[in-house]
């Protein structure tokens, strides 16, 4: 059995894939990893674990492909009402309006395909403005895409033979598939290096063998948030004793 699939990170930089994912392309953490039909109430779920996460004050820039109910998503959760002006002087007043936080930004990367090949990539701001977009992005040197994300749902299908394409390797039910996910959401955040996220040494180091000096320290998206200070193994993952989850005082 196969699902579409999302999954999500955490940054100033938020960048969200066709099937549902979310991911910070600056410290590269998956926050989140979904199952399921793609709908509003799976991007609900998203977007919600998303902010929960987050800083309070913190609302990311926001880069998704065109499917529309990230709009209303998003507005969901980063809208407030708001009184509008009188225009006359006579007459009702207008009624409070639902509006989006200023400090929201968000843009859409349109892709226009014809006979299974790509012939158009349009951008569409949807709250915010192109200048404030490009200016944030700007400071990264990145434009408006989706393709940090879209490598990352390449990662998941090499890792996960469940959702692989054209693989006799599917799930009889959704919630082993769920369970593999969540293995790996694991594995890529403390587990695997990310080359763009390695710091040069003030030294080099010289190595066991006679290959050339150590000169990166590599580190995994954990590491880059300071979730941890290590590369952990598989088996560290495996031997880790999660905490129970508080429990409600009996009254």
């Amino acid at each position: 059995m196969t699902r579409s699939f999302q999954n999500g990170t955490t940054g100033q930089y938020l960048s969200e894939c066709r099937s549902g994912s979310y991911f910070a392309a600056a410290p590269k953490l998956l926050l989140l990893i979904d199952v399921g039909e793609r709908t509003l109430a799976m991007a609900q779920r998203v977007v919600h674990h998303v902010t929960q996460v987050l800083a309070p004050s913190c609302v990311p820039l926001f880069l998704t492909d065109g499917f529309k109910e990230y709009m209303t998503t998003l507005l969901t959760h980063y809208g407030q009402w708001r009184q509008s002006e009188r225009r006359y002087a006579q007459g009702p007043a207008p009624k409070p309006r639902w509006m989006p936080w200023p400090e929201l930004l968000y843009a859409q990367v349109i892709k226009t395909v014809r006979r299974r090949r790509l012939v158009r990539v349009t951008h569409r701001v949807v709250f915010g403005t192109f200048e404030r977009i490009t200016q944030v992005l700007a400071g990264c040197g990145w434009h408006i895409n989706t393709a940090f994300v879209e490598r990352v749902n390449l990662s998941i299908r090499q890792h996960v033979a469940a959702v692989g394409r054209r693989v006799m390797t599917r799930c009889k039910h959704e919630a082993g598939l769920r369970q593999q996910l969540v293995l790996y959401q694991v594995y890529y955040n403390f587990c695997l290096p990310h080359a763009s996220l390695r710091l040069p040494l003030p030294q080099p180091e010289p190595t066991h063998g006679h290959g050339s000096a150590k000169r990166w320290q590599p580190r995994t998206p954990a590491m880059a948030t300071g979730l941890t200070d290590h590369i952990w193994t598989l088996r560290e993952v495996l031997l880790f004793r999660v905490p129970p989850w508080p429990q409600p005082a009996e009254g």
